[in-house]
């Protein structure tokens, strides 16, 4: 009893500390493009007042919406991002649920918030809202082979789907040239799916505020909105470790040749602050330079983009991981 309630003691905190950080990197993410862009920028903390905002305002249901799936739906998305990352290592420790789920699990979960915001916009009757939702489908489609296509690259290097299986060695020190190709390739696809995960310019049509008015969310407000906001902010803390426990999962004594001691809590600061450092650098190029460096690009290029060029990629990183380590040779 005492082990399942420190458990559950973990997880809320690990939800918090989620939570938080998402909002901060919001923030931090806001302020980058706009100084790329020669623009001042909100404050750090604008995504919290956002989110006060929001909280204060007035819950409004549409008159044509089934109001139970409405008001369901963002609860979920919320409820599935924070599960995620209960899944997967988070400031540099073990996850909790470490043994009761793996890579396919999380890319299921992947999927249920991209589906309440599909749902949510069906259930809202809007017409400019189910324009956003058909597009998501069609993104979230596009976009779900070659991610899925990453997993078993992974799963065929390490010889399991457990996660901590493999932020437990470095991928890189399995490969050989070919392999070390292959698991570049697989890091760019990673990178180019990011913002469509999170559904960031130039990947952002199933929004596009100035086509269609918000498009999935252009009904909602309150605290609906702010529900779909947490999730969003929760979801790029959940990617950006997605990608280190795949690529990066090292600690500071791998990387900088430190002999702390195991359990210390030197040890666990360090590697804490060397895992927020590694959130800022994957979020920074995988999110933050391409949003500022590009155009919203129409839903139709999209799934072009993923269906042809990311998915082939994908597929010729997992051939070279295949030739590299003598499969089917």
């Amino acid at each position: 009893m005492s082990d399942f309630l420190i458990s559950i003691g973990l997880s809320v905190l690990v939800a918090f500390i989620a939570l938080f950080l998402g909002l901060i990197y919001k923030g931090i993410d806001r302020k980058l493009v706009a100084r790329l862009q020669s623009r001042i920028g909100p404050p750090l903390i604008q995504p919290f007042r956002d989110f006060a905002k929001l909280m204060m305002k007035k819950n409004v249901i549409p008159e044509d919406a089934v109001s139970w799936v409405y008001n369901g739906v963002p609860i979920v998305s919320l409820a599935a991002t924070l599960t995620i990352i209960l899944y997967i290592p988070f400031m540099g420790i073990a996850p909790i649920l470490d043994g009761y789920g793996d890579l396919i699990l999380i890319l299921y979960l992947l999927m249920i918030p991209s589906l309440c915001m599909v749902i949510g916009g069906f259930s809202s009757g809007s017409p400019y809202a189910s324009v956003g939702a058909q597009r998501e489908m069609v993104m979230m489609m596009s976009y779900e082979f070659p991610l899925s296509v990453v997993i078993i690259s992974f799963a065929v290097l390490t010889g399991s789907f457990e996660l901590s299986a493999m932020s437990s060695l470095s991928v890189w020190a399995l490969v050989g040239p070919l392999g070390l190709i292959g698991l570049f390739m697989l890091l760019g696809i990673m990178i180019v799916i990011t913002p469509a995960e999170l559904s960031k310019i130039p990947f952002d049509a199933p929004e596009a505020e100035t086509e269609i008015g918000g498009g999935l969310f252009v009904e909602y407000s309150g605290r609906n909105l702010a529900l779909f906001y947490l999730a969003d902010a929760v979801k790029t803390i959940v990617m950006a470790s997605l990608i280190i426990a795949l690529f990066f999962p090292h600690t500071v004594n791998d990387v900088f040749g430190l002999s702390l001691a195991a359990e210390s809590i030197e040890l666990y600061l360090a590697n804490f602050l060397f895992f927020l450092l590694k959130v800022f650098i994957v979020m920074l190029v995988s999110v933050t330079v391409i949003r500022a460096g590009f155009a919203r690009l129409q839903i139709d290029k999209i799934a072009r983009l993923y269906m042809v060029p990311a998915t082939l990629l994908a597929l010729v990183g997992l051939g070279l991981i295949m030739l590299d380590m003598g499969i089917g040779v």
